[in-house]
C-alpha cells in the first residue's frame, strides 16, 4: 500500500477521534486490584487506537466503600495506584481518565484524574455532590468550589485543579477534553454545558450511577440530549459488578454519543472487564457548530463563567488507529436501516408533504391539482402524495387530475404503469400525445429531427420536457387546478431536470428535498406496509423495478430505453450519499470518498434496509466512487446552481437539507469546481486499498 493509500485510510487524515470507555471489574477498597484491571483496560484499548480512555468514578477505590473512604490506609492506597499509573502511562498511548478520592488541604475530593504519557495532567474535583435518596456523598467530600487552590502538588509536581479544565492539543486543534463527574451531569446546568461554550468537543464523564429499573434509558436519553444540545461527542462510564450490593446494584453501562447519536456502548450487568469503541467525528462536529451561530451566540449569556475555564496543553499524539472505522455510516443516509425507525420515518415525511400541499391548496382557494404521471418514480410519489392530500381535505379522488403525456420515447412498460396507476387510485385520468405538438416546435425553430433525422440532442429532449410542462399549466389554468411538481432533491443536486419550461417547474414541489433513495423506500413502504390496496401494490412494484430513464431519446425495437439515468450521472444511492455529505457537513471530497468507500466497500457487511431486495445490495469498489463523486462535484458545485436558485416552493422534509435558495443552500450560479476537483485529485489515491 502506497504512502498516499495508507494516510487516505489514516482516520486522522479524516478528522476522527479513537476513544473508549472501559468498565473493570471492581475490587471494593483494594486499590492495587484495580489498578491492575484498569492498566489492563488501557493497554487493550491503546491496542486499538484509542487516544482517550474513560474509566468509572471512583475506579481505583471503588464507589459503594461508605466510610472506608475516610481511614487513612485507604487514602495512602489510593495515592500509591494513582502514582504506578501515571508511571505505568508512559509507555501507553492514549489520555487515561482515572477516578479516586484526594486529600488536599484537609480535605476529600471526588476527583478526576487526566494521565498522559507518564505525567499527571490535570484533576477534575466533583462539583456537585448527591445527597439525596440512597446517596450520601456530602457526608464524605469537599464539592469543587470548596477548594480555595487553583492547583495542587501530588508527588512533587504542581498538578492544574479545577472543574473549568480544557485540556487541549495543538497537533489537533479540534481536540479540546473537558472532564465531568456523575452527578455534575444530571443537573440542570451541567458543567460540560459551560465547557462547550467554551470550545470542548470532547465530554468526559466518570460516573458510578448504580442501576434501578428503567435507568439505563433514562441515561441514555441524557447522554443523547447533552452531546446533541452541546454538539460533542460525550463519553460515560459507569460502575459494574463487584461494586458493594449491601442496598444498591450496578449495570456497568458505558456508552459514547456523537450529537445525539449512539455510536457505543457496554453491555450491561457483565461480570467481567469491558470495553465500548468508538470514532468520533471532531470535523463533524465543527462543521455542526460553524453553521448553527445560534451555538456560539449563547456563549455569550454566560461569558464570565466561560471566561473561568483554563486550558492545559498535552503534547499529544494520537495512536494510529489500526483497521476499519470503527462507527456506523448509513449507506442510505436518508433513509433508516432500523424497520422501526423506517416505518416512523416513513409516516413522517408523506405527513410533511401532505400538510404542505394541503396548506397551499386552502392558501389559493383551489380543490383540484394537475399532475404529469410518467410511470416513473417522481410522478409516482407525487401523485401518492396528491391523492392523500385530497382524502385529508375530504375532497373526492376525481378532483386529481392526472395526464399521462406519451413522447418520442415513452416505453410501453412506462405508459402501461402510468394508466393502471392512475386507474387503481381513482382519479380523474386522461392522455395527451404530446408527439404532434412536439414535431410542430421542433419544426418552427428548424431542428433536424422535423425532417426524420437522429438528431437527439438537448434541443430534442427539452422540447419534450417543455410541451409537456407546458400543456399541465394551461390545463390548470383551465381548471383552476395547481401543478403539482415530481422533481426530486437528488436531481436538483445533479442539475438532471430541464429548465423554467420543463420538469423543473410547478407550482408546487411535494418531492424538491426529497432524494431518489428516499423516494424509492417511501414507495415501497406503501406496499409493505399495506397501506395500498393489491391493485395499486402491483402496479407500484412494477414502477419500483422499472429503471430510471427520461425516455427523452427513442429507445431499441425491443423496448429497452436507450437511456439509463444512472448511466449518464452515477449510482443514485451513491450520489444521494454524496449529497448529504457534501452538503449537509461541507466536508472535502476526499472525507467524502473515504466514508462512501468504509460504507460501500463491502456488500455483506453493515446493516440495510429491510425492504431492499438482494438484487439492489451492491459494493462500490473506491474507483468507481471517485470516478462518480467527481460527477457529482463538477455538476452540484458548478453548472447546475441557476437551477435551484429559480425553485418553487415546496416543503422541506429532512435534516439532511434541501437546496431551496430560501433555505438550506445558497450558492453563486456561476461557482468554479477546481479547488473541490482538485482536492479530490490529489487526496484521493488510483489504487484500491488493501
Amino acid at each position: 500500500m502506497s504512502e498516499a493509500t495508507r494516510d487516505f485510510c489514516s482516520i486522522d487524515t479524516q478528522g476522527f477521534l479513537r476513544v473508549a470507555v472501559a468498565v473493570p471489574r471492581v475490587a471494593v477498597a483494594n486499590p492495587q486490584a484495580n489498578l491492575q484491571r484498569t492498566l489492563e483496560l488501557a493497554r487493550r484499548a491503546g491496542a486499538e487506537g484509542a487516544a482517550v480512555v474513560l474509566f468509572p468514578e471512583l475506579g481505583l477505590s471503588g464507589y459503594a466503600i461508605g466510610d472506608l473512604v475516610h481511614q487513612g490506609a485507604l487514602e495512602g492506597a489510593v495515592e500509591a495506584a494513582l502514582e504506578d499509573l501515571i508511571a505505568a502511562s508512559a509507555d501507553l498511548p492514549s489520555v487515561l481518565l482515572a477516578g479516586a478520592p484526594l486529600l488536599f488541604e484537609g480535605r476529600l475530593f471526588n476527583c478526576g484524574a487526566v494521565v498522559y504519557r507518564g505525567r499527571l495532567v490535570g484533576l477534575v474535583p466533583k462539583s456537585y455532590l448527591p445527597n439525596y435518596r440512597e446517596f450520601y456523598e456530602a457526608r464524605h467530600f469537599t464539592p469543587a468550589e470548596g477548594a480555595s487552590f487553583s492547583s495542587v502538588r501530588f508527588h512533587g509536581r504542581e498538578v492544574p485543579f479545577g472543574p473549568r479544565l480544557l485540556f487541549t492539543a495543538s497537533s489537533r486543534p479540534a481536540f479540546v477534553l473537558h472532564v465531568e463527574i456523575c452527578e455534575d451531569f444530571w443537573v440542570p446546568v451541567p458543567p460540560s454545558s459551560l465547557a462547550a461554550l467554551a470550545g470542548a468537543t470532547v465530554l468526559a464523564n466518570l460516573s458510578a450511577s448504580n442501576v434501578t429499573v428503567a435507568k439505563a434509558d433514562y441515561r441514555r436519553l441524557l447522554c443523547s440530549a447533552q452531546s446533541g444540545r452541546t454538539v460533542a461527542a460525550y463519553l460515560y462510564a459507569a460502575a459494574g459488578y463487584g461494586e458493594s450490593t449491601t442496598d444498591l446494584a450496578w449495570d456497568g453501562h458505558a456508552l459514547i454519543h456523537e450529537n445525539g447519536t449512539l455510536l457505543a456502548e457496554t453491555e450491561r450487568f457483565a461480570d467481567h472487564d469491558q470495553l465500548a469503541v468508538a470514532d468520533i467525528d471532531l470535523e463533524r462536529l465543527a462543521a455542526e457548530r460553524l453553521r448553527m451561530n445560534s451555538f456560539w451566540e449563547n456563549g455569550r449569556t454566560v461569558k464570565p463563567l466561560i471566561e473561568e475555564f483554563r486550558r492545559v496543553e498535552l503534547d499529544f499524539e494520537p495512536p494510529r488507529a489500526p483497521g476499519p472505522l470503527r462507527r456506523h455510516l448509513e449507506r442510505f443516509p436518508y433513509v433508516p436501516a432500523d424497520p422501526a425507525r423506517r416505518d416512523e420515518r416513513c409516516l413522517e415525511v408523506y405527513e410533511i408533504q401532505v400538510q404542505g400541499l394541503r396548506r397551499r391548496l386552502e392558501a389559493v382557494g383551489l380543490e383540484r391539482v394537475v399532475i404529469g404521471v410518467s410511470g416513473g418514480l417522481d410522478s409516482t410519489q407525487a401523485l401518492l402524495v396528491a391523492v392523500q392530500t385530497l382524502d385529508r381535505m375530504g375532497l373526492p379522488r376525481s378532483h386529481v387530475l392526472a395526464y399521462t403525456l406519451p413522447g418520442f420515447a415513452t416505453s410501453e412498460r412506462t405508459y402501461r404503469d402510468a394508466w393502471r396507476l392512475m386507474k387503481a387510485l381513482g382519479v380523474s385520468a386522461a392522455e395527451i400525445d404530446i408527439r404532434p405538438s412536439a414535431r410542430q416546435m421542433l419544426a418552427d425553430i428548424g431542428h433536424p429531427a422535423a425532417q426524420g433525422a437522429a438528431q437527439y440532442d438537448a434541443a430534442y429532449e427539452n422540447v419534450q420536457a417543455g410541451e409537456r410542462t407546458s400543456h399541465l399549466f394551461r390545463l390548470a389554468n383551465l381548471h383552476r387546478a395547481l401543478v403539482v411538481g415530481t422533481g426530486d432533491l437528488s436531481e436538483l443536486a445533479l442539475g438532471w431536470c430541464t429548465y423554467g419550461v420543463g420538469d423543473h417547474m410547478s407550482h408546487y414541489g411535494v418531492n424538491a428535498s426529497v432524494p431518489k433513495t428516499l423516494i424509492r423506500h417511501l414507495i415501497r413502504w406503501q406496499v409493505e406496509s399495506g397501506r395500498v390496496d393489491a391493485a395499486t401494490a402491483e402496479v407500484l412494484s412494477s414502477i419500483l423495478a422499472t429503471p430510471v430513464s427520461p425516455e427523452l431519446v427513442p429507445g431499441t425495437v425491443g423496448g429497452e430505453p436507450a437511456q439509463r439515468t444512472e448511466d449518464e450521472i452515477g449510482p443514485y444511492e451513491l450520489q444521494d450519499f454524496h449529497l448529504y455529505y457534501l452538503s449537509r457537513f461541507g466536508f472535502r471530497p476526499s472525507k467524502v470518498a473515504f466514508l462512501a468507500w468504509s460504507a460501500w466497500k463491502d456488500r455483506e457487511a453493515g446493516s440495510w434496509p429491510p425492504d431492499l431486495p438482494e438484487g439492489e445490495r451492491r459494493a462500490y469498489d473506491l474507483t468507481t466512487i471517485k470516478r462518480w463523486l467527481r460527477v457529482f462535484v463538477e455538476r452540484f458545485i458548478a453548472t447546475s446552481q441557476f437551477k435551484r436558485s429559480a425553485l418553487p416552493d415546496g416543503p422541506k422534509v429532512g435534516s439532511g437539507g434541501s437546496l431551496s435558495p430560501r433555505g438550506d443552500w445558497r450558492a453563486p450560479s456561476d461557482a468554479d469546481a477546481s479547488a473541490w476537483l482538485a482536492e479530490l485529485e490529489s487526496n484521493v489515491p488510483e489504487e484500491e486499498p488493501r
